[in-house]
């Protein structure tokens, strides 16, 4: 692990401070009939979690859906127009309905059942290129790539503009109790008394190699914040609430109750590697994080990336225009001559007595029925998997 020790203090919010584009509480019913009298735009799952990202301040300072500026600037540089650090295209494509859409007017957003749930400005409506963005943005144009096919899969013409949310949950909140808006999840670190908060982001159960380096981060932070990623993923990946419950009970085993605070992170996985780490980050600092973990291949897919490029991507930036402080991390094993988790750091062993562990591993193995060793998962962690794969239908297991 490299730390750098020079900005440990609270977290100020990207671009400084929370944005929130939701309709004042006693306007909303007005603004949805009035609303209902524009030209509508149907938004798909991922759109409607942008939606509520950018309107709670998660997307901060983004105030709605990328003009061309901010698009090709975030595309070509990773930053918005303004200069702050910004990764990912936050877009909104549409097909022939465009052609009816002139710039300087407002829509409506509708979900798939045709609820409004936003109006949106429309300051700018540009044609983009597609093969570009995604060989910038996922470094390649391959549309095996889940994130490619995304964008391939879009509309050809992108709408851009400030929203305004007139729905207070334009998807259903997941997981209630664990659901928290930046400003919601800032007072309750302040209400612990924590003032450096490590996050850690996963789509995937914990293993001991997670639990390894978060734990070695906890040692110089007040508090961790596990924050699973739980919206749309691949359909390999293990779903949300079986991920959910088996994060409850690592947590209540394992680590310390006043020290960990469980919350979800509502956004869309891209698979875009070292791009989505910056964009994780920059999302944990809004969620008033001080400190963020970066592991081997965070938010990769397949062989696109290194094993590292998610973290030298950050050499890219200057500590001031990040504003939080990155912990990278070697690949953690289990050591063999040791008995304990352990990096090439920490243990003289040889490759033969280091036995690595992935979250592919683990979902490779449980797919085909098998029991992950101990070396791999925490056993209660194991049982909560076992339980929902069988109960969801996604696996069989000999008793």
């Amino acid at each position: 692990m490299t730390v750098d020790t020079k900005r440990w203090q609270t977290s100020t919010p990207h671009g400084g401070s929370l944005v929130d584009r939701r309709a004042p509480e006693d306007e909303r019913e007005e603004r949805r009939r009035q609303a209902g009298e524009y030209k509508k735009v149907s938004v798909g799952a991922r759109q409607l979690s942008d939606l509520e990202m950018i309107s709670t301040g998660v997307f901060s300072p983004i105030t709605g859906f990328m003009t061309r500026e901010d698009y090709t600037s975030v595309v070509d540089t990773m930053h918005l127009k303004d200069g702050n650090v910004w990764s990912l295209p936050i877009t909104l494509s549409a097909g022939d309905e465009a052609n009816a859409i002139s710039e300087g007017e407002e829509i409506s957003l509708t979900d798939g059942d045709g609820r409004i749930v936003a109006t949106m400005l429309v300051e700018d409506k540009f044609s983009y290129d597609k093969k570009h963005e995604a060989k910038e943005v996922y470094r390649t144009d391959d549309e095996a790539h889940p994130g490619v096919a995304n964008v391939y899969a879009q509309g050809d013409t992108l709408l851009g503009g400030p929203v305004t949310l007139v729905e207070d949950e334009p998807n259903p909140r997941p997981f209630p109790a664990y659901y928290f808006e930046p400003a919601e999840l800032r007072r309750a670190f302040e209400a612990k008394g924590w003032k450096t908060i490590v996050g850690f982001q996963t789509r995937n159960p914990v293993h001991r190699a997670h639990e390894y380096i978060q734990k070695s981060a906890l040692e110089i932070v007040d508090g961790l914040l596990l924050n699973p990623l739980v919206g749309e993923t691949k359909s390999d990946d293990i779903s949300a609430p079986v991920r959910m419950k088996s994060y409850e009970v690592i947590l209540e085993r394992y680590f310390p109750q006043d020290r960990t605070m469980l919350a979800v992170f509502p956004a869309a996985m891209r698979y875009a590697g070292p791009r989505e780490a910056v964009f994780h980050a920059m999302c944990r600092k809004n969620y008033g994080c001080t400190h963020f973990i970066i592991g081997r291949d965070h938010a990769g897919v397949g062989s696109y990336y290194g094993t590292y490029d998610a973290q030298h991507i950050f050499d890219e930036f200057s500590d001031d225009e990040l504003g939080i402080t990155l912990l990278k991390y070697e690949h953690a094993f289990w050591c063999k001559r040791t008995m304990q988790m352990a990096t090439t750091k920490t243990t003289p062993s040889t490759p033969e007595e280091q036995v690595f562990l992935s979250g592919t591993k683990v979902r490779e193995m449980l797919a085909r029925g098998e029991y992950p060793p101990k070396e791999f998962s925490r056993p209660e962690v194991v049982k909560v998997l076992i339980e929902g794969l069988e109960a969801e239908g996604k696996a069989t297991f000999k008793k």
